[in-house]
């Protein structure tokens, strides 16, 4: 039986891929590793099968058209067969030492028996020599808990797709499905399972290892407000799936998490069209804004007054000096 299926998304990761696949080769039979080649143009595929050859019960190489990001994650899920389901991005990588421990917290979850939907661990970024890892102590450590045992996360503290193992058997009943040909899906993958996630645990170790620093990276800057649209699609998908303040009187905690989340999105939105400064960004700012205001005026309000994206919607030389000091603080992208 394996504990975790590892998704590896490839698109032309031939330079660095292989440090991602050693360090989680080194929980052996207990791990699957399933490297989706999602139509590269270099050697990813050739590398992936050799991995597969030599650790035929371990490494799966899969060979697809390409589809992007949320594409390769679709197709790792409907293969995956361990108990829990990760995503490791290609340029990314793992700590052995921590996976250990991880691994060996699900097998006693097995002995004993327990069903654990949810299991949370700390990531490193790694960016130009230093490291800053996201801890989160808000949390109850190392017991199972639910929402309305945590407390208040702190501003950069959110989960990401880095953070968490979601039960692999509980993402395929909820049918969870990422959009295709569309970077930062990985925020949908973090944010719709939450509200239907009836327990978790956290183990307060510093797991996976964020690396930034590649210029083609899909959260430098540059290229953000060039896939602003993206960006764009991907927060209104979120808004779609419901407004956090319909789980306000059964689940405040829960509320108040995906409200901060939704304001962190819209706030990435707007900053990022406001750094672009041209009439067309102007426009889809609007648009945007507007386009929350007719679906739902009550968290429109929450948001537009009472959040961190009211700071993103002051004049441009405020807001933006704001966003760049805030980057300097949390080390995102």
């Amino acid at each position: 039986m394996k504990l975790i299926s590892f998704v590896i998304p490839c698109y032309n990761s031939g330079e660095y891929m292989s440090h991602a696949v050693e360090t989680i080769l080194s929980g052996g039979e207990d791990v699957e590793i399933i490297i989706v080649n999602d139509g590269s143009k270099d050697n990813t595929l050739e590398i992936a099968k050799e991995y597969e050859v030599k650790y035929p019960s371990i490494v799966k190489a899969v060979d697809k058209e390409n589809g992007g990001h949320g594409s390769g994650v679709n197709k790792g899920l409907e293969l995956a067969t361990g108990l829990y389901f990760k995503v490791v991005d290609s340029d990314d990588w793992v700590s052995k030492k921590s996976l250990k421990k991880v691994l060996n917290q699900i097998k006693v979850f097995v002995k004993e028996k327990q069903e654990v939907e949810l299991i949370i661990a700390n990531y490193v970024y790694e960016k130009e020599g230093n490291q800053k890892v996201i801890r989160y102590l808000n949390l109850p450590q190392n017991k199972i808990f639910c929402w309305n045992e945590i407390k208040k996360f702190k501003p950069g503290e959110y989960l990401l797709m880095h953070s968490v193992f979601f039960q692999t058997k509980f993402l395929k009943d909820i049918k969870l499905k990422l959009p295709e040909h569309t970077f930062y899906v990985d925020n949908i993958f973090v944010y719709y399972p939450l509200c239907k996630v009836k327990n978790m645990f956290y183990m307060n170790e510093d797991f996976y290892r964020y690396f930034i620093g590649r210029e083609a990276q899909s959260v430098n800057e540059s290229i953000m407000i060039k896939r602003i649209d993206q960006q764009i699609f991907v927060t209104k998908t979120m808004l779609l799936m419901g407004s956090p303040l319909k789980h306000k009187k059964k689940n405040p905690k829960l509320c108040t998490y995906q409200l901060h989340y939704i304001s962190i999105m819209m706030s990435i939105c707007t900053i990022l069209l406001k750094i672009s400064n041209t009439k067309e960004a102007k426009e889809k700012r609007k648009e945007l804004w507007k386009y929350l205001k007719n679906y739902d005026k009550k968290l429109y309000h929450q948001l537009r007054w009472k959040s961190v994206a009211t700071l993103t919607c002051l004049p441009r030389f405020f807001a933006v000096p704001g966003y760049h000091f805030a980057k300097k603080i949390y080390k995102f992208n």
